[in-house]
Parts: C-alpha cells; sequence; structure tokens
C-alpha cells in the first residue's frame, strides 16, 4: 500500500503496484467500531463477531493514559507465539536531545554492518547464519511429518510452529538491533548522513542476497529515520555512486575489487580501511548537499532565517552546535533523485 502511494506521488511511469486484498491474511484491523476496551484497559473485546472474543492485553505501556478517542486504529496480528494488538495512538512524541555539533557519515556493509566517518564500527551479527543450522533440521522435520494428499497429523502442526517460532525470534533479534544501533547513532550526533542504497536490485545477486537481507539495512534506515524525527536531528540519504572509489583526501579514483579492503591510494598516499574511506565520503557528500540547500533560494524561503545565515553563516552551527536553527529541516519531505543526485532526501 505504502509502495502504491509512493509511485502515484512521484509520478512514476508504468504499473504503479495496485494494492490487492490478501486471500489468506493473518491480521485484521479496525477503526473506530469493532472493539472495546475494558474500564482498567487490560482487556479488549472484539465485538464484531471473531472467534478469538475477549484478549487480556499486556504490555509494558499502561493505556490507561490514552482515551479511546487517541486510538484511531487496532490490529489484531497473528504470530506463530500467539495474537498480538497494536494501537496507533495519536501523540506527538518528542524527546530532548542536547546538540553539540558532532556529524557522522555511516557507511553500511557486510563484514561490519557499519563504519562511521571517524573509524567507528559495528559488528554484524549475522543471526539467520547462525540460527541457520537449527532452521534446517527444524525444516526437515517439517518436511518428514508431510503427507502429501492427506490431513496432517499434529506432530506435523507441531513442527512447522517450531520452525515458524525459529524465524520469528531471528526476525525479532534483527528489530531489536536496528532499533538499538539507530538510537544510539541519532543520540551521539547532530547530523547523520547515510548511502541511499537500493536494497531491492542489490539482493538480485544471489550470491550475497542471504547475507544482504540478514543485515537488514533498511529497517536500521528506517528507525534511523523515526528517532531523528522524534529528536529533532537532520538525516540524510545520499546517493552511494563512486563513495567507495573515490579517495576521501585528494578525490582520486581508486578502482577496488570486492575482496579488496584497504584504500591504498597512489597520489597522496592515503592508506585506511575501505569502509572507513567509504564513510568518510559519504559524510562529505552529505555536507555539499545541504550546503546547496542552504545557500539556495528555496533554502532561504523555507528557512526564514535572517539574512546573515542566509548569506553563509552555516559554518557557525558546525562549530558550536547551534543546531536548534536548522530544525526546520527535519520537516521537510523530499526524494532523492537518482537522475538529480543535487537533491537530498532529509528527514
Amino acid at each position: 500500500m505504502q509502495r502504491f502511494y509512493e509511485n502515484c506521488r512521484l509520478g512514476k511511469s508504468g504499473k504503479k503496484g495496485y494494492p490487492k486484498y490478501k486471500k489468506f491474511s493473518r491480521s485484521v484491523e479496525y477503526k473506530n467500531s469493532g472493539w472495546k476496551l475494558s474500564a482498567d484497559r487490560k482487556e479488549i473485546t472484539l465485538t464484531d463477531g471473531f472467534e478469538i472474543g475477549i484478549m487480556n492485553l499486556w504490555s509494558s505501556r499502561n493505556l490507561v493514559w490514552y482515551s479511546e478517542k487517541q486510538i484511531s486504529r487496532v490490529r489484531v496480528i497473528r504470530r506463530a507465539d500467539g495474537y498480538y494488538a497494536q494501537f496507533l495512538v495519536d501523540w506527538d512524541r518528542r524527546e530532548e536531545h542536547e546538540f553539540q555539533g558532532k556529524m557522522t557519515g555511516i557507511d553500511l556493509g557486510l563484514k561490519n554492518f557499519s563504519t562511521d566517518s571517524d573509524g567507528n564500527t559495528v559488528d554484524n551479527p549475522r543471526f539467520l547464519i547462525k540460527s541457520e543450522r537449527r532452521l534446517k533440521m527444524l525444516q526437515r522435520r517439517v518436511s518428514k511429518k508431510h503427507i502429501k494428499g492427506k490431513k496432517q497429523s499434529n506432530k506435523y502442526h507441531n513442527a512447522r510452529q517450531a520452525l515458524a517460532k525459529q524465524h520469528l525470534k531471528v526476525s525479532r533479534q534483527r528489530l531489536d538491533k536496528a532499533r538499538k544501533d539507530a538510537l544510539a547513532l541519532v543520540r551521539s550526533n547532530d547530523l547523520i548522513v547515510y548511502e541511499d542504497l537500493k536494497i531491492q536490485n542489490m539482493v538480485k545477486n544471489h550470491h550475497l542476497a542471504k547475507s544482504i537481507s540478514d543485515a537488514s539495512w533498511y529497517q536500521f534506515t528506517q528507525w534511523l529515520q523515526y528517532f531523528a524525527q522524534v529528536h529533532g536531528v537532520i538525516v540524510i540519504a545520499v546517493p552511494p555512486h563512486n563513495t567507495t572509489v573515490d579517495c576521501s583526501c585528494c578525490g582520486a579514483k581508486v578502482k577496488k575489487t570486492l575482496s579488496t579492503r584497504t584504500h591504498r591510494c597512489n597520489q597522496c598516499g592515503a592508506v585506511l580501511d575501505r569502509d572507513h574511506n567509504a564513510a568518510k565520503n559519504i559524510l562529505a557528500k552529505g555536507l555539499k548537499l545541504l550546503a546547496e540547500y542552504l545557500n539556495s533560494t528555496l533554502g532561504h524561503r523555507g528557512s526564514g532565517a535572517k539574512s546573515s545565515k542566509a548569506q553563509g553563516e552555516t559554518n557557525r552551527w558546525l562549530k558550536n552546535g547551534d543546531a536548534l536553527a536548522l530544525s526546520w529541516l527535519d520537516e521537510l519531505r523530499t526524494k532523492n533523485s537518482w537522475e538529480s543526485p543535487a537533491i537530498p532526501r532529509i528527514g
């Protein structure tokens, strides 16, 4: 659904990906009717005839502080380990952030999950690969207990549920790591630049598809954008073209294969890790795009800043950490165009 509306808004040619209703769905969504909360907010009753009837609510967040008018939607989801209720609450979440003018560029990879422009790395846990042995064993159990053309036994359904729980565990491990890494990055920086990878095209490489999917870069960037909005931090996505090839010191082109892990420039003599070099280039790209936007006529109009700010006083923010003057950028929603890389996606 999100892809359909995005393609329509951007005016993409060809098929827009019109959403189709699922024949077998594991979730049901309610708006203003079909559900009712108890007085103590510990139970939810589905009044539309759903066979589950009354559900006990176990949550770390107390729904007593929210009125039913604030809850615009309720979604009931069936997962491998039970039923879950998701509540969409109208709430403007804002967190305090101490701005210190810290900036970083992030290079996403497979050897290390991420490398920033200061050379700090975050390990890639490879949750799927670590669980692969157990997943194969559980999958063999399911296959052995399956009888084609006949009603399946309880042992088959138990084996199938055990396999589903293991897959669910892997997905939750990815989600937990993506959320924690994104929050830590936002709390420690005021400007974050990352490369806008086309993951859908990258997974077409069958030699790396499993590792790329296991890294869950997209999930990490989604949480990064969300926490940036909550904390008022600026996030910029830049095209990844030539970030690995260019030298971060002199700008010379240094060709590398995928197995070459060290950047060695023959012109300036710079020697550093290839991911560290790419992270520096990513940060430089983000600062260049931000400077072009602030110095453009559109940037002056949208910022509402004084003339002194419009004449290039943005360097003061980089030194003194006065990022509050650029908080209006957090509300900007522009999609990064691959044909016109001069337009950044900020958000």
